[in-house]
């Protein structure tokens, strides 16, 4: 039901999202880098083994991936999401390796309710992912658009 999905005003700033966790298994690195990054330290032990990465490494790209799904998971797919200008930075800071569990938070920056559409705010948020011995994966800032409630209350 609309009124119960997150609209703008609910995302206030420093309100904070969990993402995650998600274990990466060695299938989904080889999956996914064999349609869109066939790059050999995606797709074969060995190879990661032999590169600066040190082992089966999950692309920067299916990273991404992978955190796009928790953002979804955590508030977009309960949320009034009108989509989003782009992603001001998406920084890769360690490799994904094969076994490896991500997790972490977005955090909400700033809002501002948009006066080219109204009715419409932009939310930036910073994005970043950890694994399982406490080393940052993926830190990323995006802005998305979410339509506002009518009466402009928050319900958070």
């Amino acid at each position: 039901m609309q009124a119960d999905r997150l609209h703008f005003e609910d995302f206030t700033p420093g309100r904070q999202f969990p993402l995650g966790p998600k274990t990466v298994s060695a299938a989904e690195i080889i999956e996914f880098a064999t349609e869109f990054d066939p790059q050999p330290m995606h797709l074969s032990e060995e190879a990661g083994k032999a590169s600066i990465l040190g082992g089966l490494s999950a692309s920067g790209w299916h990273t991404s991936a992978m955190m796009m799904r928790m953002i979804v998971d955590s508030f977009i797919g309960r949320s009034t999401c009108q989509g989003a200008p782009g992603v001001e930075q998406m920084d890769w800071k360690k490799p994904v390796l094969a076994g490896d569990t991500i997790e972490g938070q977005g955090v909400v920056l700033e809002a501002r309710a948009l006066k080219s559409r109204p009715g419409i705010g932009i939310v930036r948020m910073r994005t970043e992912l950890g694994n399982q011995r406490g080393e940052t994966v993926c830190v990323a800032e995006q802005s998305i658009m979410f339509r506002m409630r009518e009466n402009g209350e928050s319900k958070a």
